[in-house]
């Protein structure tokens, strides 16, 4: 087994003004650290045990249901609530007030008292509200025509059409998962000390998984409701190439910028990863065949992903015509050889879009578990601790910060309206973000703190007026509204990967690649932008489901198989 206790500073990573650009950020693809992958082989390792210990759901497919994942220490329930929702009120928009299923994941076992007041909160998500014994407040809506063929299909005795199946991936669609104390929910801080469930985002995503079990709980149901004993059931492949979907838009966005610490762990995990793999001598036979054997299964997953949005279009098409010219380049020059890996991303580096860039470098961690695995327990971070300015620090120092994390901002001439031609800001009626036009519409004098290329080069010019000696406290006293920004600078310091290295108020932004990144290191797939906006995926898909973990290698779900009709 190789040295997972290699650190970054043994490895040469890409450097940030290479990976936080927006144009690579909107290209990545799911690794072996994604917190989907990293749940899953955790609740593998650990031994968990999942049950369903209620099932109260009518013939019409209303009613409750409990999931209860059980961990070596703590047990933790998803509660779901099944509803009967007119077509006419079925909506993906934020502003939906009904959905054809809702969720709430409960720290430990609920009663029937907690089941009673949850359904009396949970259905109405924001309107309503949950206590901090709940970790994720969450709903989903039904992939309409799946849904309907899939239980005509099950009552009628048969198995569902696989391309259909396949054309859509998932028979419901989460519109939100909350956590983190939003609506009343606990706080991350709970899960301190917890292991597995400490990680970001991980509760979330176990949520997720088991709403992944209830969707197909509820069709088979339906299906017997319907037909009894006659109803077929769906077959194992079937199933697994069934996740959950998830429609998700502007609120997500900000996150990546208002967490700066949480982001550089990630993605300093992530960078980490690719160089201990790229520093690699030699790569045994078994390894060149895992890379290999996901190869052959990202150019299926490739070809099987479909989108209507333009620009995701042309990205498909390189992508696949990336995986072509890297297969092919593989079988001409072999895997043999002194640092293989280091080679093959230079290579994709001079002859691949970003989009093949960053598969390949997704693609190689594959072989590699024991030495990229364990950076996954690296990917947190203690915001508050990094949280207080340090009014010590001199004007001098403050300057070098940002000529050296910033200076990708510093030449961007902001009397220009293209680079200022957006703003951030929170809506009214949801509170959640939106962006403006700022030279169209209203609003910019409500404008949020997420300019931060704008407000760093305000930073730096208004330091320029200041004593090399001077105190930072001593600035603030006097520009108290800089203080956003000489935080962000004090935490980016020794965080390479703390900020995104483009404007994000320029007329050319697309904020959906800010989406890509981040639901890359959840793990989702099939990407499928519906504007510059918003956007659909897939999670899940092809994963073992509960009552399969135990007996399944929990990572070699992540790329659909090779089948007949493949070779």
């Amino acid at each position: 087994m190789r040295d997972e206790a290699s650190g970054p500073e043994n490895d040469t990573l890409r450097p940030p003004e290479e990976v936080m650009r927006l144009a690579r950020l909107g290209s990545m693809h799911p690794t072996r650290l994604s917190f989907i992958r990293s749940l899953l082989r955790g609740l593998h390792a650990e031994g968990w045990r999942f049950d369903r210990p209620l099932w109260d759901i009518d013939a019409t497919g209303v009613g409750r249901a409990v999931y209860r994942a059980i961990g070596p220490e703590h047990t933790y329930s998803l509660v779901a609530f099944a509803h009967d929702l007119p077509d006419a009120q079925r909506s993906d928009r934020v502003i939906a007030t009904a959905w054809d299923a809702t969720f709430a994941l409960v720290d430990g076992e609920p009663d029937a008292a907690d089941l009673d007041r949850l359904a009396r909160n949970v259905p109405l998500q924001e309107a309503g509200r949950i206590s901090d014994r709940e970790l994720s407040l969450s709903r989903a809506n039904r992939s309409v025509r799946l849904w309907s063929h899939v239980v005509e299909s099950l009552a009628a005795g048969v198995q569902p059409d696989v391309e259909q199946i396949d054309g859509v991936g998932y028979l419901m669609r989460t519109t939100a998962v909350y956590g983190a104390g939003k609506f009343g929910a606990a706080d991350h801080a709970l899960l301190a000390g917890r292991g597995l469930m400490s990680r970001p985002f991980h509760a979330e995503m176990l949520a997720v998984w088991l709403i992944r079990s209830f969707t197909i709980d509820l069709v088979e149901h339906l299906g017997r409701a319907r037909s009894g004993d006659r109803a077929a059931t769906l077959e194992p492949k079937l199933r697994r190439r069934l996740g959950v979907g998830n429609s998700t838009g502007l609120g997500m966005a900000p996150f990546l910028v208002n967490h700066p610490a949480l982001i550089n762990a990630w993605f300093l995990a992530r960078e980490t990863a690719v160089a201990r793999v790229r520093s690699i001598e030699e790569a045994s036979p078994a390894e060149q065949a895992i890379f290999r054997d996901r190869l052959a299964r990202a150019r299926i997953n490739a070809a099987r992903w479909r989108s209507d949005s333009s620009i995701q279009i042309a990205k498909l098409s390189a992508l696949r015509a990336d995986l072509e010219a890297l297969s092919a380049h593989v079988e001409a020059h072999g895997l043999d050889g002194p640092r293989v890996w280091d080679r093959l991303m230079l290579w994709a580096t001079d002859n691949l879009s970003t989009e093949g860039q960053e598969q390949c470098a997704a693609l190689i961690l594959e072989p590699y578990g024991d030495l990229v695995d364990g950076l996954a327990d690296a990917m947190g971070a203690d915001e508050q601790a990094v949280f207080r300015i340090d009014g010590a620090m001199t004007v001098a120092a403050l300057r070098s910060v940002l000529t050296r994390r910033f200076g990708w901002a510093l030449g961007i001439d902001f009397s220009e309206r293209d680079p200022r031609a957006r703003f951030w800001y929170v809506s009214e009626e949801k509170l959640e973000p939106r962006l403006g036009q700022r030279f169209e519409e209203p609003g910019a004098e409500r404008e949020q703190p997420l300019a931060i290329a704008r407000d760093a080069r305000l930073l730096n010019d208004t330091l320029a007026e200041w004593d090399d000696l001077a105190s930072v406290a001593e600035f603030l006293r006097k520009h108290p509204q800089h203080r956003h920004v000489v935080r962000r600078a004090q935490i980016a310091a020794d965080r390479p990967y703390a900020e995104i290295q483009d404007n994000l108020i320029d007329a050319s932004v697309l904020p959906v690649d800010l989406l890509r990144a981040k639901l890359s290191m959840f793990g989702a797939t099939r990407f499928d932008p519906r504007s510059d906006r918003w956007v659909r995926i897939c999670m899940y898909q092809g994963a073992p489901f509960p009552a399969e973990l135990a007996a399944e290698d929990p990572d070699e779900w992540a790329y659909p198989p090779i089948e007949a009709a493949d070779v």
